[in-house]
């Protein structure tokens, strides 16, 4: 099942029937892709009576000595919601690693509570992480996937991931591409040196070492850019890197910026890149197509379905520096063909990717869900 954006993207449903709570590893402030998405879901429900609410079920990622607690607390939220609102329904949203065994035990609350509950899954491999599990974790997992009323993916992988690995019955998986708040049509560029951004975790799987080799390759040389490489992560050692390759007077690393910041941001930029080994499916990718920046990224995840190459993006090998470094540099040389990217990328959000239309589909999926009959266990 895939939930289908209404053709008027321009009006949103306001009955906001279903009461929510999303559970967010982090929070919505600093919660990565995961954070920014539910934030965007509970700016734009206020804004039309809907009721959105967070719980923070691990805390600060650098500070892992709160996790239980904030488990704790999302435990009795959830217990307490049971009593007074009954019909809430209870999106939980769960990656691989440390978020899954989290996820295991707040799950096992909500099936004991007997709590109306959607696993949103946003991990960028979770087949590969499934399978570095004991078969007794395996077991819970599959459990956990099984009991919920409906599963939400990002895409088609993991949508099989779901159905043939984990037993989810296909009726009740349903794909939802992230999206964004419309940022408006750009103005005019006051400043006309082309800018490059990054939007992300510093990290290898996001493909930062071979960003770093690309800007520093001889082909971007000689050709005028700047690039702003913002995100979270070892942000001083990646600094330092940028300085050995001799790009210190051109690239900036900012550190994590919040939604307002990026939106800032990417208002001033041309060119997005993401060359990622793994994603789901890269909030960045879709604040390129909404900002009219000409998206360069790799074909991992769901990216494949969001992105056609040469039409709304370009897409570049994983983990070739030379192929990335062509990319950016033929971008930059060639007005015409980033102007193409960019049109055809803010058409492209605008038609697919409204977060108007996101919200009034999740309103129909809460309503369809709380009107079918319950599910009760399952045997993985």
């Amino acid at each position: 099942m895939l939930m289908k954006a209404p053709t008027d993207g321009n009006r949103i449903a306001t009955h906001g029937t279903a009461l929510v709570r999303h559970y967010v590893p982090g929070g919505c402030e600093k919660g990565g892709g995961i954070g920014r998405l539910v934030g965007y879901i509970v700016d734009t429900a206020k804004r039309t009576g809907g009721r959105h609410l967070v719980t923070d079920t691990r805390g600060p990622r650098w500070s892992a000595a709160t996790s239980p607690m904030r488990l704790f607390g999302a435990i009795l939220a959830m217990a307490k919601d049971r009593l007074l609102a009954p019909r809430r329904i209870h999106q939980i949203h769960v990656a691989g690693r440390g978020s899954t065994a989290r996820k295991l035990i707040l799950t096992e609350a909500a099936s004991l509570f007997g709590c109306v509950h959607l696993l949103h899954l946003h991990d960028y491999d979770y087949a590969a992480d499934f399978a570095t599990r004991s078969p007794r974790q395996q077991w819970l997992i599959r459990r956990m996937f099984r009991r919920a009323d409906c599963v939400v993916v990002l895409g088609q992988r993991d949508r099989m991931t779901l159905a043939t690995l984990l037993g989810v019955d296909d009726r009740r998986i349903v794909v939802a591409r992230n999206c964004v708040p419309d940022p408006g049509a750009g103005g005019v560029r006051i400043d006309a040196t082309p800018l490059i951004v990054f939007l992300g975790r510093l990290s290898e799987r996001k493909g930062v070492p071979e960003l770093l080799l690309a800007l520093s390759h001889p082909a971007m040389t000689d050709l005028s850019w700047r690039a702003v490489l913002a995100g979270d992560g070892p942000v001083d050692d990646y600094r330092n890197k940028a300085i050995a390759a001799r790009l210190s007077e051109r690239v900036e690393m900012p550190g994590w910026l919040d939604a307002d910041e990026t939106q800032s941001l990417c208002a001033s930029a041309d060119i997005l890149v993401l060359p990622s080994h793994a994603e789901g499916m890269a909030m960045a990718v879709i604040e390129g197509l909404a900002h009219g920046l000409a998206v360069v990224t790799t074909r991992v995840g769901a990216h494949e379905e969001v992105i056609t190459d040469g039409e709304t993006g370009v897409f570049v090998p994983v983990g070739d520096p030379d192929a990335l470094a062509a990319a950016l540099a033929k971008l930059l040389a060639d007005p015409a063909a980033l102007k193409h990217l960019s049109v055809k990328g803010r058409a492209h959000y605008l038609n697919h990717f409204s977060m108007n239309a996101y919200m009034r589909s999740l309103e129909e999926l809460y309503e369809a869900v709380l009107a079918r009959p319950r599910k009760t266990g399952g045997r993985p």
